[in-house]
């Protein structure tokens, strides 16, 4: 795992993502987790880190 994307991941999920995937599904689908609920985002970028 990358220390600095998840580090980003847990600051601001979005940016995480983005910084693994690109502009595709899981970052519009991160942006939506984000703003039901912080948490969820956070829970939803490590994941998409670890997994890669």
């Amino acid at each position: 795992m990358d220390p600095i994307r998840i580090l980003l991941a847990i600051l601001l999920p979005p940016l995480g993502v983005f910084l693994q995937v690109g502009l595709g599904l899981h970052f519009w689908l991160n942006i939506l987790l984000t703003i039901l609920g912080y948490i969820p985002g956070i829970i939803h970028a490590v994941w998409i880190i670890a997994k890669k």
